[in-house]
């Protein structure tokens, strides 16, 4: 390819609304454009790297057994109601409708469109295990799209989906797709780790997130260097002790807080309660029931991990500006900053508290009346407690879980995501078959996605300098660029510039000559900023001494004979050098 036929468009300035190191790259290396928030273009540079980083992914899909197929994009809104995700997904889901008025779903994922896929074609347990995948644009309704590809409400997704007779056999496909995402992240040139992680509204038994360390990253990872644990900050969970207990004492007195609404203020003079010692009380909505949470004033719900454990399809915190919610807090006495679980908790109401609380005594909680709390509270003896879960959020320092060595917490970039479905969607789309005693049984399913656009992004965001992107050489937009110290044509430079450029090409070598009427600073400027793994520079003074100069992107140039030049670049990019 020539410069001068190819369209990039560099950038010497950032645009304004590029907030993170990849984004800006993306835009200055001419490998995207903006159509609007959350929608791009890619250019023919960014569009080579982003089939290269196909072509692993399917290779890797392929190695591993893996069908692929392509499924419709828009989805009759029927399957989504069937599986229960209409509601669940609803803040996600793009929802337009034809010209008779009727509804249809723009896809986020496949999950309901596959099994209804297996239902019909899978009857027998001969016909197992499968595998199917697909390279697909994905809709999402993103609330706020940033970071470029990061965040985009339409994007390039690899997503597969596993079908077995048994569990066991559904954990060899899990793993299966595991290893392969593996080896996909590494030949991309990625250092991806894997964390355990919530499985969110896709749902399942447990999953597996595939991360990649940045400080820009939107996730946070816990982890532990002493023993490899890793966990989503929405899992994770520690070996931090639960709280101390203490022998149970006097009996319950209330006493006045007046204007005390909060942790802190309960903490401070005349009061003195230390946060560890209070029980902090929260009103949640599931499934339009109320119910109580309690967790030590000391630590931080984590949301996610009150959804996964209560398995209600819809899971908020109660509003008192909401009218209905206005009830619940009516019901119980107090607005928040008051509430508590010893008294006047209505019947029916699940108190779910964080093991944390397990046996402890003499703590201090709401009173249910504005202005009041309660001392000498014994969790044991005072507080019915309908269900205990691991419900805070894991901070820094903590012991890990494993082997009580001290805890970290880093951002990433979540790239990949596999999850070990089991039966919830064969079960809802009647994906059933005939096992070796003709009994009908639901499919055991998993599913896996990598997000093909994000990963292009992570690779930019993990790769470069000061000067611009570093691709790693098996998804670099071309692996040499021929520059050239001057473009007239049939002189000895351009002539040695074009007898390259064919030799590197018929060796197989993905080769681009910046044949641009510009200055050396400029066209050196523009390689590094494009990330190019090799220069090939031509010059009056390199041509006097019958030689040619080669610059890894991260190295030194050298020079070599012209007679040597293109041997010299296979050893380099065979080896895998490229800085």
């Amino acid at each position: 390819m020539r410069w001068t036929q190819s369209l990039i468009p560099t950038l010497k300035e950032t645009p304004a609304d590029a907030e993170i190191t990849s984004h800006k790259l993306l835009l200055r290396a001419g490998l995207i454009r903006k159509l609007t928030g959350g929608l791009y273009t890619f250019l023919p540079i960014g569009l080579r790297v982003l089939r290269k980083i196909e072509r692993i992914v399917r290779e890797e899909m392929d190695r591993a057994g893996a069908l692929e197929v392509l499924m419709p994009a828009l989805q009759p809104p029927e399957i989504w109601q069937q599986s229960g995700r209409y509601e669940t997904a609803a803040d996600v889901l793009y929802k337009v409708r034809d010209r008779a008025r009727k509804e249809w779903v723009l896809g986020p994922t496949h999950e309901e469109v596959v099994t209804l896929l297996a239902a019909g074609e899978i009857n027998s347990y001969r016909q197992m295990p499968k595998n199917f995948y697909q390279i697909q644009l994905k809709f999402r309704d993103e609330i706020r799209p940033r970071f470029g590809l990061m965040r985009a409400k339409e994007f390039i997704m690899k997503d597969a989906y596993s079908f077995d007779t048994t569990d066991a056999g559904a954990q060899v496909s899990y793993q299966r797709m595991y290893d392969a995402y593996t080896r996909i992240f590494q030949r991309c040139g990625l250092k991806a780790f894997p964390v355990e992680a919530d499985t969110g509204v896709i749902g399942g038994k447990f999953s597996h997130e595939f991360m990649v360390p940045a400080e820009t990253g939107e996730n946070e990872v816990v982890y532990c260097e002493a023993c490899g644990y890793a966990a989503n900050i929405e899992k994770a969970t520690s070996g931090i002790p639960k709280t101390a207990a203490r022998e149970i004492g006097a009996a319950v007195e209330k006493f006045a807080t007046p204007g005390v609404v909060t942790i802190e203020a309960l903490s401070k003079a005349p009061y003195g309660v230390p946060a560890n010692r209070q029980i902090k009380t929260l009103v949640f909505i599931a499934d339009s029931k109320p119910l109580l949470v309690l967790i030590r004033g000391d630590d931080q719900l984590n949301e996610n991990k009150l959804i996964a454990m209560t398995g209600a399809v819809q899971v908020r915190p109660a509003d008192v500006k909401n009218p209905e919610d206005l009830a619940h807090f009516t019901s119980l006495g107090a607005m928040p900053g008051s509430l508590g679980a010893v008294v006047n908790v209505p019947a029916g109401w699940e108190v779910l508290a964080d093991e944390r609380l397990r046996g402890a005594n003499e703590m201090t909680t709401g009173a249910n009346e504005d202005g009041f709390h309660l001392r000498n509270v014994s969790i044991e003896r005072d507080i019915k407690v309908t269900r205990w879960f691991d419900l805070r959020t894991v901070a820094a320092g903590e012991p890990c879980v494993k082997c009580a060595k001290s805890l970290k917490i880093r951002r990433a970039i979540e790239v990949g995501h596999v999850f070990k479905l089991g039966t919830k969607y064969s079960e809802k789309m009647n994906a059933y078959f005939l096992d070796e005693h003709g009994k009908s049984l639901p499919c055991v399913m998993g599913c896996y996605g990598i997000g093909v656009t994000r990963t292009l992004q992570a690779v930019i965001e993990q790769s470069n300098d000061k000067d611009g992107i570093v691709w790693p050489l098996a998804v670099a937009p071309y692996q040499v660029c021929i520059t050239p110290l001057g473009v007239v044509p049939g002189s000895p430079i351009m002539a040695l510039a074009e007898k390259l450029y064919a030799e590197l090409t018929a060796a197989g070598i993905e080769v681009i000559l910046d044949d641009r009427d510009e200055r050396p600073g400029v066209k050196f400027k523009d390689a590094d900023l494009v990330g190019f793994p090799f220069r090939l520079s031509i010059g009056e003074k390199s041509l006097a001494k019958g030689e040619v100069e080669i610059k890894p992107r991260s190295g030194a140039f050298f020079g070599v004979k012209i007679d040597e030049a293109v041997a010299r670049l296979r050893e380099l990019i065979a080896a895998g050098v490229s800085g």
